[in-house]
């Protein structure tokens, strides 16, 4: 919305600052920032009031988790206010990978707060069908993964075949042309980071830092792949347009930011579906957009090893009858073995910030 102020820098040299995605990407940390660190207070209390008994405990999990019951969730609201605002005013709209990006992130936090609310309303831990909300899933993700996919077959030379392209880390020239099933392809990287990112929301924090630490990496790609000297450089591929990405990724951060300070333990409230879906959906949807959906694997590979350790489990208990971990996901495991939540915590952003670095370490070896 600010971009606007531009072409006023004739006359006012200062407005000159909003050409560069740099500015606007700080500006939007700090924007997403204030709005959550603002309102948060309003919201938490509010929630309280509404929910009453707050978001349900399971009651096969680890003992400790029986204190937090009462904590109200759905915080997830504060975090997409931070993103959307933030994002309104320094985002370009008329940026197609931004208008995808932020339809995945509402469509798919509308999903989570209809989830959440079920389960605060039931006081279940059973909400919206799992069959019907991964349908609305795909829906979303698939429309998302059409626009951008035909945005970047018009920005590329002619007959170019980058938008249904699967790109491949350590090779430069390796593409594999899905053609239209590119579109299937996207939806199903977009709804499994939605849902791995839910997955590992099971701790105060757990989820939030490995998330930032996403989307600061998933900035600087955005940044260089949008970047035609760069790509270059580093031999990645060139797609107009995905550097104002990083804008976004910003106000992820900002946003981050601010929850975390109201989700450090002991948590005064949980983000719910309605946060981690919307920030999972909306990392996923700018991998796809900057062609590293294999990257994302890896600098989101503890989200990858939450949702493995859930696969796991169920097919070893429906096959053999015996489950493989004390309990799934995998970080419930480490609480069984006698790993108090700050270290299950403290020790999974390691290992999340470990991954990353190795995943933004294939953009120089091509």
């Amino acid at each position: 919305m600010l971009l606007w102020l531009v072409e006023l820098a004739k006359e006012i040299q200062i407005f000159n600052l909003f050409r560069y995605i740099t500015f606007r990407t700080g500006a939007a940390l700090f924007t997403s920032a204030a709005i959550v660190f603002l309102f948060g207070p309003a919201i938490i209390a509010s929630l309280r009031v509404r929910q009453g008994k707050g978001q349900p405990i399971r009651a096969d999990g680890p003992q400790t988790h029986f204190k937090k019951a009462g904590t109200p969730t759905m915080g997830g609201i504060m975090i997409l206010a931070g993103i959307v605002g933030s994002s309104l005013l320094w985002a370009d709209l008329s940026n197609i990978y931004v208008v995808a990006t932020l339809l995945v992130t509402l469509g798919f936090g509308a999903i989570g707060f209809y989830d959440d609310y079920l389960k605060v309303t039931k006081q279940t831990d059973k909400g919206f069908s799992g069959k019907a909300r991964l349908g609305l899933e795909f829906i979303i993700a698939g429309i998302a993964t059409y626009f951008m996919m035909r945005a970047a077959i018009a920005a590329g030379p002619d007959g170019s075949t980058l938008g249904s392209s699967v790109a491949f880390p350590f090779a430069k020239d390796l593409l594999l042309n899905l053609g239209l099933f590119f579109v299937f392809f996207g939806g199903f990287v977009i709804v499994a980071a939605g849902n791995a990112v839910n997955l590992t929301d099971g701790l105060d924090g757990l989820a939030t830092v490995p998330v930032m630490i996403s989307a600061a990496s998933f900035g600087v790609i955005a940044y260089l792949a949008g970047n035609a000297v760069f790509a270059n450089y580093l031999q990645i591929h060139f797609i107009p347009g995905t550097g104002e990405l990083a804008v976004i990724l910003g106000a992820v951060i900002g946003a981050g930011l601010g929850f975390l300070w109201f989700n450090a333990p002991p948590a005064a409230i949980f983000m719910g579906d309605t946060g981690s879906l919307a920030l999972g959906g909306l990392i996923g949807t700018v991998a796809v957009a900057t062609k590293h959906e294999i990257v994302m694997a890896i600098i989101g590979g503890l989200f990858v090893m939450e949702t493995l350790s859930v696969i796991i489990q169920v097919g070893s208990f429906k096959l053999t009858g015996k489950r493989v971990f004390l309990m799934a996901p995998i970080h419930h495991h480490f609480e069984k073995k006698g790993w108090t939540e700050s270290q299950v915590v403290i020790r999974f952003w390691i290992i999340a910030v470990i991954l990353a670095l190795v995943g933004l370490s294939t953009l120089k070896l091509r």
